[in-house]
Order: C-alpha cells, then sequence, then structure tokens
C-alpha cells in the first residue's frame, strides 16, 4: 500500500506515459479533452488528486481503459 503522495505520482506518470505513446503534448492532450493544459501537467507532476470524471475524460480522449492509469510498471 502506499500513501497519498506515492499513489498521485505513480498515477501521473502512468498518464504521461500513456500521451507520450500516444505521441501527444500537454497542450494538445489538454485541448482535445477540455481539461485545462496546465490541470493535465499538474496531474502528470503529481501535484493534483484528479477526479474520477476527469480520469474518464482522459482516458476516453487518450482511448485507454481508465484501469491503465493504476497499473504499477
Amino acid at each position: 500500500m502506499c500513501n497519498r503522495e506515492e499513489f498521485q505520482s505513480r498515477l501521473g506518470s502512468n498518464i504521461r506515459r500513456i500521451r507520450l505513446d500516444k505521441e501527444l503534448t500537454v497542450e494538445q492532450l489538454g485541448l482535445e479533452s477540455g481539461v485545462g493544459y496546465s490541470q493535465v501537467s499538474r496531474i502528470e507532476l503529481g501535484k493534483r488528486n484528479p477526479t474520477a470524471y476527469t480520469l474518464f475524460i482522459l482516458s476516453n480522449t487518450l482511448e485507454v481503459n481508465p484501469d491503465e492509469f493504476f497499473k504499477i510498471k
């Protein structure tokens, strides 16, 4: 079990990895998802705890199942 900071960091790292695999910039993901790019950046850095709905929107935009965000790599 990890603490909140570790969880947010792992979540953000997974979102960043997926975004980079899709060859999108933070700005592009923000524009395509409707989530502000600064918010996307803070999520990826583990500085923001996104809502379930935000994760849903990002997963739809990235065309992945939301469970991909929670995998331990």
